[in-house]
């Protein structure tokens, strides 16, 4: 799957994007509830302040219906010029035109409160219009006078206008057929508006760098949590592959130290055995040599030449199984240092010496270059060619390189082996039928030499049968490993 796919494979990056994932996803819920409790409230306060403020202009509104029309505008000149009012307020023959703001929810709340206190309030009322406009280029009169036409003194107590205008909020009544009075007026919180939207962009930068933050000493935390697990994976990969490590240091949080602690008991252990069973193999040399020389000239004693021939016959294949067994050891864990090896020459090197032996050998095989120990890889491979051009006749050889990983496979055409014994062929001293009669001198060791010496590089042996006849040996080894 493709998720699985872009899922990081390392413990720090996969720790990384849950802390990433979990800061962010608590981010978002809580900015949410927040902006929508912000929304809540600044809906509210809007509309509590818009009731008192439609209740103030029904009343002016009420006044003005019941003074008669010539006193209207001296009243309103008294006013301009006295103040003690919150709206300005004209009187004219018709309604003024008004462009509105573009609409938002907290000032379709401010308007809908305001008209339906008109109604409560003035229930006789046959026509109004309430809307928000912005000050610049408003219009106040039938005459086009707009707002930047009047005098300071008129609005400055009342609008706001500059330096940052806010919007104003237009009630028009009609008072009779040819009159209608003019209310302009701030709500108590000129921007009020700024509160429609929560997510403003100073919040956001706020935001951003709280988020930041916290993602950096996650980062850090999880960074300082994981690189003991990392250190403790490189000894393990290293000692696995048969480098001597030193122990894994001791430190950092309890559960570390509890599985460094084991690790380096364990490591311990292991390299005591290993050590062990190169003594005692060294020893079982020493010690064998002596007496089955000593028994093959005690052999000579005997005066039936036909049990002296079975003796020496029996004392030569002990000889030569004790060689094997102690060969199979060494080869399997020889010690020397990693290096760039390429493979594709040695492989050249092989495939030249069985040709002057008079073997058929196919070769194809591109540059590729490995890291590996390389009397040790040349073993193991020239087990497997001579095992393909013995049993097999001749063998082709395919090297391959995909992307960091390699595949060697080694085909020869012999009769295959039997699907039920693959398994076993990897067992010391397993010879099928075909093995015995192709090879009368082999011991069955070669190919369990083989997988070791590629298990210690970190790759694969695999045997399989090939469609048209003959057996297929696959190594695989993954980048990663070598």
């Amino acid at each position: 799957m493709l998720i699985a796919r872009l899922v990081p494979r390392s413990l720090l990056g996969r720790l990384t994007i849950v802390m990433v994932l979990g800061v962010l996803v608590a981010q978002l819920i809580a900015n949410l509830i927040w902006a929508q409790q912000i929304r809540q409230q600044a809906e509210g306060e809007a509309a509590e302040a818009a009731l008192h403020l439609g209740g103030s202009a029904a009343a002016a509104i009420r006044f003005f219906k019941s003074l008669p029309t010539n006193y209207r505008p001296l009243l309103i000149e008294q006013l301009r010029e006295m103040g003690g009012t919150r709206f300005y307020v004209n009187v004219n023959s018709a309604p003024v035109p008004v462009t509105p703001i573009e609409d938002t929810e907290l000032s379709h709340v401010v308007l809908e409160t305001v008209r339906t206190k008109l109604r409560e309030e003035l229930p006789r009322l046959v026509d109004y219009r309430v809307a928000f406009a912005w000050p610049d280029g408003l219009p106040v009169s039938n005459d086009g006078v707009t707002l930047q036409d009047l005098p300071d003194d008129w609005v400055q107590h009342t609008l706001i206008v500059r330096p940052r205008p806010a919007p104003v909020l237009v009630i028009q009544a009609e008072l009779e057929s040819s009159g209608w009075v003019y209310l302009a007026a701030l709500m108590p919180d000129p921007y009020f508006l700024d509160s429609a939207n929560p997510i403003t962009l100073d919040r956001v930068g706020l935001q951003l760098v709280t988020l930041l933050a916290v993602l950096l000493l996650s980062v850090s935390v999880v960074g300082w949590l994981t690189r003991p697990l990392a250190e403790l994976a490189a000894a393990a990969k290293s000692f696995g592959q048969g480098a001597r490590t030193e122990p894994v240091a001791e430190s950092g949080s309890r559960e570390f130290v509890q599985t460094a602690r084991a690790f380096n008991a364990m490591q311990a252990r292991i390299q005591r055995y290993i050590d062990d069973r190169e003594r005692l193999f060294s020893s079982i040399s020493h010690d064998l040599r002596t007496p089955i020389t000593r028994l093959k000239l005690r052999t000579e004693l005997l005066d039936d030449d036909a049990a002296r021939a079975d003796f020496h016959e029996d004392l030569d294949e002990l000889e030569l199984m004790v060689k094997g067994a102690l060969q199979s050891v060494k080869d399997a864990d020889i010690h020397e240092n990693r290096t760039a090896v390429r493979l594709d020459l040695l492989l050249e090197r092989l495939a030249a010496d069985a040709k002057l032996a008079g073997h058929e050998v196919a070769l194809a095989a591109g540059p590729v270059t490995v890291i590996a120990k390389p009397l040790a890889l040349k073993r193991a491979l020239s087990n497997l060619l001579d095992n393909a051009i013995k049993y097999g006749g001749r063998a082709e050889v395919l090297l391959s390189e995909q992307g960091d990983n390699v595949e060697l496979t080694i085909r020869d055409y012999g009769p295959g082996v039997p699907d039920e014994a693959l398994d076993t062929l990897f067992d010391p001293y397993v010879r099928l039928e075909h093995g015995r009669q192709s090879n009368q001198s082999g011991m069955g060791l070669g190919l369990g030499i083989a997988r070791n010496i590629i298990h210690a590089h970190g790759g694969e042996l695999l045997l399989t049968n090939h469609p048209d006849g003959g057996l297929v040996a696959r190594v695989l080894l993954i980048g990663e490993a070598l």
